[in-house]
């Protein structure tokens, strides 16, 4: 226990209550929860950040998207916009978030990305501009119980699972744990390769204490770099790790199974750059020989700003993409779902 625990206790006790009279309101039917023609999966957690859920998200559209016309939908956390918004070519991570932005970038040209913090209204605009769409991804949408999600995934990490973890300001839980009884799905993400099946199970079991849906494990496999502006630059074995996500200790466990990371810079989560940070970074990797700069595909999105680049595309800076690893078994069990789904809808 943390010296200042006892000060906290009272604020995780009134703010897990105010959580759980709005969830009884909605259990009741006394706040309502809208579903829509067009079959919705919302994908969140019960933590603050870095569950993983973008990724996530990607793996979904991966799979997907052959299949169905989709669309996603977020609050676009961290925009300097407002209002609904659907991505465009000329728009950037200020109008519709970094992660948000980060999909598009990458999908824009097979799906809707669409940003609005009314997630009711939200779904009625994407249906009504986008007739085709027949399937919207939530992304970060668990605790938005506005909208009922026709399957609910609920991703909890490895390293710190919902049942481990407190009611904010204590720990780092929106809502109490009880709330997983919602999901029809639990990942747990960020699970390390080679974890038994006796540990696995431990999981299961104590999961299994809050929710009837199906338990699942995903692990996490980096690819190979790529320059963030042309070819003109190699590969290096030293690198400076420049990251602006939740926790970044996984990352550097991992980049250094690899690499030698001779600097660290560590932003904070949906951190927007500013140039003199653009400086620094150029800075240090001048300072550095046979050096190159390292970074997440979440900052490579802020960090390719126009603006950015001049500073930026002369020296060797690198991406480093990540995928989820999730057993074709669940995937397969989620399209069926899916399919059953569209069927009794229409």
């Amino acid at each position: 226990m943390r010296w200042y625990d006892p000060l906290l206790y009272p604020f995780a006790l009134l703010y897990g209550g105010v959580t759980a009279l709005r969830n009884r309101l909605f259990d009741k039917g006394l706040k309502k929860s809208i579903s829509f023609s067009v079959p919705t999966i919302v994908v969140g957690n019960l933590n603050v950040g870095g569950s993983g859920k973008t990724p996530m998200v990607e793996l979904l559209i991966e799979y997907l998207k052959d299949d169905f016309q989709l669309a996603t939908l977020s609050r676009g956390y961290g925009r300097k916009s407002r209002g609904f918004l659907i991505g465009e070519v000329h728009m950037g991570p200020d109008e519709l978030g970094d992660e948000p932005f980060q999909i598009f970038s990458k999908y824009g040209k097979c799906l809707t990305v669409a940003v609005g913090e009314d997630r009711v209204k939200a779904i009625s605009k994407i249906i009504s501009l986008r007739p085709e769409t027949n399937l919207i991804l939530l992304d970060d949408a668990f605790q938005h119980r506005y909208v009922k999600g026709d399957i609910n995934i609920l991703l909890t990490t490895y390293q710190k699972p919902f049942f481990e973890d407190s009611i904010l300001p204590l720990g780092t839980l929106r809502e109490d744990p009880k709330g997983a009884d919602r999901a029809d799905l639990v990942i747990v993400t960020k699970t390390p390769a080679g974890v038994s099946e006796e540990v696995k199970n431990r999981y299961r079991e104590t999961i299994c204490k809050y929710t009837k849906g199906k338990i699942a494990f995903a692990g996490i496999r980096y690819g190979k770099p790529f320059p963030l502006f042309g070819e003109s630059f190699e590969e290096n074995k030293n690198v400076i790790l420049v990251s602006g996500i939740a926790n970044d200790r996984l990352l550097y466990q991992e980049v250094s199974k690899s690499y030698k990371v001779v600097e660290r810079l560590s932003f904070g989560d949906h951190y927007y750059y500013k140039v003199s940070d653009v400086l620094r970074i150029q800075q240090l990797a001048k300072s550095r020989e046979n050096c190159m700069v390292l970074t997440t595909e979440k900052d490579a999105a802020k960090l390719k700003n126009e603006a950015f680049q001049k500073y930026l595309s002369e020296i060797p800076i690198f991406v480093l993409p990540i995928q989820v690893q999730l057993d074709s078994e669940i995937l397969d069990w989620l399209k069926d779902k899916l399919n059953q789904i569209v069927a009794n809808k229409a």
